[in-house]
């Protein structure tokens, strides 16, 4: 009688289908994520080369130096005080527009703080000026 040796199993895990398995997985996280996508400001802008004339007594200067000091026609005002002070103007003179001029050097930080001033002042007309530098 004769005694076989007896066939050891392996044990394999079958990567076979490992592949198909990820690249469906991956394609399902792609398909279904989201991405946030930053909307800056909301500004809606003139017409490229677009001019009108204006009185000056519509135009209400506003300039913020690197230092995030503001002047509001001449005046130092607080960032803070911007929104009182624009919106009385506003009552006074409903076609007021708002030119904003910064320096070159002048933080973002303090750029966007007067932007929502002015917006919370209801300032629909604001025009920005080229830096200086």
């Amino acid at each position: 009688m004769l005694l076989g040796k007896k066939k050891e199993r392996s044990a394999e895990i079958p990567t076979a289908s490992l592949a198909d398995i990820s690249f469906l997985i991956l394609t399902f996280f792609l398909l279904s994520t989201t991405i946030n996508v930053d909307k800056g400001l909301g500004l809606t802008l003139p017409a490229r080369g677009e001019k009108k004339e204006v009185r000056k007594e519509n135009i209400a200067n506003l300039l913020i130096n690197a230092a995030g000091q503001v002047l509001l026609d001449g005046q130092e005002v607080e960032i803070s005080q911007i929104r009182e002070l624009v919106h009385q103007k506003l009552v006074q003179r409903p076609q007021l527009i708002v030119s904003v001029k910064t320096d070159a050097r002048t933080k973002y930080d303090y750029y966007v703080r007067v932007l929502d001033q002015l917006k919370q002042a209801g300032a629909t007309r604001i025009s920005i000026a080229e830096p200086e530098k």
